[in-house]
C-alpha cells in the first residue's frame, strides 16, 4: 500500500459522512468492518469473497450467538464496504443470506408502574424521564432538543433529525411546563455565565458552525439539557458544550426501575412504548399515534395494539364469564375437613 493512500477505515468514515449518516451508524459500521477484517486475519476485503462473508456471519450466529438483528447489521456494514467504499459490484453480494429477524413485543409498563419508577427519580433525570413518557421521544431525540425547538406556549416540541433524518412535531405535556420553565431558567444562568467568561459554545451538526458563526453562542441553539462539562467535538476536535450523555439517563432509569421493584426489563425506551400504548388505550386514533412517534409505516405502530392492557389482544376469557368454582381441596379446607370433598 502506498504511503499517501488513505487507510480503509478513514475512507469508510468519509463515505458515511458524505451520505449524512448518523454518528451511531458510523460507529457501528466501522466496528463491524474492523471485526470482519480481523476475523479474516487482516486480509484486504478486495481479496475476500462470498465464502469469507458467509463464514463471518456464521461465526457471529454460531460462536458469538448474536441476535438476528445484530447479524443483519454486520451484513449491512459489509455490503456498504463493498458497494460504497470499494465500489465492487459482485454478483454474490445479492445472494448472501440474511438472517430472519425475530418479532418481539415491546416491554410496556402499566400506568401505576410508570408512576412508581418516576417516583424514584428527581431533578433533571425526573424531568427527562417524564418528558420521554409524556412526548414519546427517544432518549437521544430528547437530549438533542434545543431551545428554539421547544414551544412552551403551544405545548409542542419539534424533533429535529429523528430516526431516518426526519423532523416531526410531538406533544409537550402541559403538566411539565412549570418544571421546564424553572429548568430553563437555570440553563439560562449557566449560559450567561459562559458568555461572560468567554467559554466555548455548543456543538452544532454538519457545517452549521461555519455557516452561522454566532450560532454556538446564541441562546436559541443551546441544548435544553446541556452537560455541565465541556468535551471535544467528534468532528472538529474543538472544545464545546455538549448535551447530557444518554448513558447518564440510562443508569438513572435502571436504578429507579430496580428501586421501584419492577421486574420487567425496562429502560429509557420503555417510556416511548408506554406513551404509544397508553394513548391507544385512551382511544386515540392509530394514525395520530403514528405521527407523534414518527413511524414511516403504520404497521410499525400497530404492534402496540397487541400489548394493550386489556388481556390477550382485548379478548375476554370465557372463564371470566362463568362463576368460578373453587377446587375440591380448597373447599374441603374451608369446611374444616382436610382431604374430603363436599357433597
Amino acid at each position: 500500500m502506498e504511503a499517501n493512500q488513505p487507510r480503509l477505515l478513514d475512507v469508510v468514515r468519509d463515505r458515511i459522512r458524505a451520505r449524512h449518516y448518523s454518528l451511531r451508524t458510523e460507529q457501528a459500521y466501522v466496528f463491524w468492518i474492523r471485526r470482519f477484517v480481523r476475523f479474516n486475519r487482516m486480509r484486504h476485503p478486495r481479496d475476500l469473497g462470498a465464502p469469507e462473508v458467509e463464514g463471518f456471519l456464521t461465526h457471529l450466529a454460531v460462536d458469538a450467538k448474536v441476535s438476528a438483528s445484530t447479524q443483519n447489521q454486520a451484513l449491512a456494514a459489509i455490503l456498504f464496504l463493498y458497494r460504497a467504499v470499494l465500489e465492487i459490484k459482485l454478483p454474490w453480494l445479492e445472494s448472501v443470506v440474511r438472517a430472519k429477524p425475530s418479532t418481539h413485543l415491546p416491554v410496556v409498563l402499566s400506568r401505576e408502574e410508570v408512576q412508581r419508577v418516576l417516583g424514584f427519580l428527581s431533578g433533571t433525570p425526573w424531568l427527562i424521564a417524564s418528558l420521554l413518557y409524556g412526548s414519546g421521544m427517544r432518549v437521544l431525540e430528547c437530549l438533542q432538543t434545543r431551545m428554539k425547538d421547544m414551544d412552551l406556549g403551544r405545548c409542542e416540541i419539534l424533533v429535529r433529525d429523528g430516526k431516518g433524518s426526519k423532523d416531526r412535531v410531538t406533544v409537550l405535556p402541559q403538566a411539565l411546563v412549570p418544571g421546564l420553565e424553572q429548568h430553563i431558567g437555570r440553563v439560562r444562568a449557566m449560559f450567561d455565565s459562559d458568555r461572560q467568561t468567554g467559554k466555548p459554545g455548543v456543538s452544532l451538526p454538519y457545517a452549521l458552525a461555519r455557516k452561522y458563526p454566532q450560532a454556538p453562542i446564541t441562546w436559541g441553539w443551546q441544548y435544553v439539557f446541556p452537560s455541565r462539562t465541556f468535551c471535544r467535538d467528534r468532528y472538529t476536535s474543538k472544545l464545546v458544550r455538549h448535551h447530557l450523555y444518554p448513558q447518564t439517563m440510562q443508569r438513572a432509569v435502571a436504578s429507579a426501575v430496580h428501586a421501584a421493584g419492577v421486574t420487567k426489563p425496562a429502560g429509557c425506551h420503555t417510556f416511548r412504548h408506554c406513551f404509544a400504548t397508553h394513548l391507544l388505550e385512551d382511544g386515540y386514533d392509530i394514525r395520530t399515534v403514528q405521527e407523534l412517534l414518527g413511524h414511516a409505516d403504520v404497521k410499525t405502530t400497530m404492534i402496540y395494539t397487541h400489548v394493550l392492557n386489556r388481556g390477550g389482544r382485548g379478548v375476554k376469557s370465557p372463564l371470566d364469564r362463568t362463576q368460578l368454582m373453587l377446587p375440591a381441596t380448597a373447599s374441603a379446607n374451608r369446611s374444616g375437613a382436610p382431604g374430603s370433598m363436599r357433597k
